[in-house]
């Protein structure tokens, strides 16, 4: 998961979300945006990683010598982010706002939106907002690279199903409950390691899931052409049963 757009700001979640996201397959993002951006024969500088979280894609590409600005709506995450940054020994220019206001002092050569941070935004009009606020920080002929968890994982994967976890410093249980046009909502209850004893502390997420048809209309609309659309880190069109959609577009 990313940071929240809408419901929460990862307030308590920031705190163990690494612990909880260390099977991530960060490395298959940095590498999906690189193979992309090797095909299409582009060599962006400046990249925007909207959604950013605690930097995990983010700092990569800082260390890649890319100059990367990240943009996420929880406080907490990005404070994380820029003590990790600063441990790497890279600078990420670091921005608290909301990607459906999203605003820029410079255009950017490609933006980056990955681990379904778009999932969390639960209205339409929200997600082609967003798009629209992303073609506005892009470049002409800037691209934008994003996925979102498919309608098959919302209802059939995540659907009303309980999901849980128990290591050394952290647990959880992830309770999911459909309500709503595919609408999912995420109960977790996490038990983070303090010294000798455990701190409960509970959350809900929010995420709901588009149709392909649906994510390309609001991409035309707000000015985009679809160059890629994949499943599963693979190099393969979406099929019945792919969980995670990638979207590569570029602003006309």
């Amino acid at each position: 998961m990313q940071a929240l757009s809408v419901h929460t700001s990862y307030q308590h979640l920031a705190q163990v979300y690494d612990l909880l996201m260390t099977e991530a397959p960060y490395e298959q993002w940095v590498s999906f945006a690189q193979n992309i951006w090797q095909r299409e024969g582009v060599n962006p500088h400046k990249i925007l990683d909207l959604g950013c979280g605690t930097g995990a894609i983010a700092i990569p590409f800082a260390q890649l010598g890319y100059r990367v600005t990240g943009v996420d709506l929880s406080e907490e995450m990005l404070a994380i982010t820029y003590d990790k940054a600063k441990e790497s020994g890279v600078s990420i220019e670091l921005l608290h706002q909301d990607m459906r206001k999203l605003e820029v002092a410079t255009q950017m050569d490609a933006v980056l939106s990955f681990c379904d941070s778009l999932n969390y935004l639960t209205e339409g009009d929200d997600v082609y907002q967003a798009f629209l606020r992303v073609h506005e920080a892009l470049k002409p002929g800037g691209l934008f690279l994003f996925d979102v968890h498919s309608l098959y994982k919302i209802n059939q994967v995540f659907g009303d199903s309980t999901f849980t976890l128990t290591e050394e410093d952290v647990a959880y249980i992830w309770q999911c409950e459909l309500e709503g046009e595919n609408r999912v909502y995420h109960d977790l209850t996490i038990f983070a390691r303090e010294g000798n004893l455990y701190r409960r502390f509970e959350e809900v997420h929010v995420q709901r899931g588009y149709s392909h048809q649906q994510l390309l209309d609001w991409l035309d609309d707000a000015g985009f052409r679809l160059v890629h659309c994949s499943g599963d880190f693979t190099d393969q069109a979406p099929t019945e049963t792919t969980e995670r959609i990638f979207y590569v577009a570029a602003k006309k």
